[in-house]
């Protein structure tokens, strides 16, 4: 500018350049303001995270949804949410869903789900995201007994390029609810050669034998005759070997102690302690007593 002309100075945009020159020494009133006004063409992301649930305990389920949002002047591609779940929280890929809001318009969108080995699982939407577009995301999640030793904490991220967004982070409060009362049972059904109840080497297990416990759940033992119930409530916990899932095999007598000649055992399980039930059976065409 020069003298005798009256300018005003405009403010300066967060988009802009802003050039000046000055004349006439100390005299800042002679200056002369270029600006170049640009325009980047760049998609940039936000995303946000809530839950149906604060508080929860082991056997809940948990439903998240998630809103990833353009605030960008183009398109966003090939977008990838990365959800970090916390320890003991395991992701439900069948209650996955996904819908496209733009305009006042709300539709169902396809989307893909891939998970790895550190606990976090990826969602892919092949399609585009438009400026001020907002793709939501919905899943559920369980919460194992696991989760009272996780913080749990859910972190999210989204990514379309080179575009990524802010961290949207969850914070779920695991209370112990009954499993604060529990403990463990382990067992095994196995062949008693000597009649003393215990397993020795050379005694094999038996597989897919059937014990039912009191409370109604029936336990099937796996190829080396174990068998093992977590989160079973503390107490007097009773276990009855089904000698028909056996055919061939009957109770094995206890030479040592009469109260092991029965097909059920009894015990007495402490919170958070482990318990074992162990059921001996011999052929049914006899065995010579080694």
């Amino acid at each position: 500018m020069f003298p005798g002309i009256a300018t005003s100075v405009l403010p300066v945009a967060a988009n802009e350049i802003e050039n000046r020159a000055f004349f006439g020494g100390d005299n800042l009133t002679n200056q002369a303001t270029n600006r170049a006004v640009f325009s980047a063409e760049v998609a940039a992301l936000q995303i946000a995270k809530t839950a149906n649930k604060v508080v929860v305990q082991p056997g809940d389920t948990v439903l998240y949804r998630i809103t990833i949002r353009n605030v960008g002047n183009v398109n966003a591609s090939n977008l990838t949410l990365t959800d970090t779940l916390p320890l003991g929280l395991v992701f439900d890929s069948k209650s996955l869903q996904a819908s496209l809001s733009n305009n006042s318009n709300n539709s169902q969108v396809s989307v893909s789900a891939t998970q790895s080995s550190n606990g976090s699982f990826n969602v892919t939407y092949a399609g585009s995201l438009a400026p001020q577009g907002t793709l939501n995301i919905v899943y559920a999640a369980t919460i194992t007994p696991d989760g009272m030793r996780g913080n749990g904490r859910n972190l999210a991220v989204a990514t379309a390029g080179s575009a990524r967004s802010n961290t949207a982070s969850h914070q779920l409060k695991i209370r112990p609810g009954l499993l604060s009362n529990c403990g463990t049972l382990i067992g095994r059904v196995f062949v008693d050669k000597n009649f003393d109840g215990e397993q020795q080497p050379g005694e094999p297990g038996i597989p897919n034998a059937v014990i039912y416990m009191d409370d109604g759940n029936r336990i099937i033992t796996d190829t080396n005759g174990m068998f093992s119930v977590a989160n079973v409530i503390a107490g007097n916990r009773t276990g009855t070997l089904d000698l028909t899932s056996l055919p061939g095999y009957i109770q094995a007598p206890n030479l040592y102690r009469i109260d092991k000649n029965s097909q059920s055992r009894l015990v007495k399980l402490a919170p958070f302690s482990m318990g074992r039930m162990n059921f001996a059976v011999t052929p049914a065409f006899g065995e010579e007593r080694q």
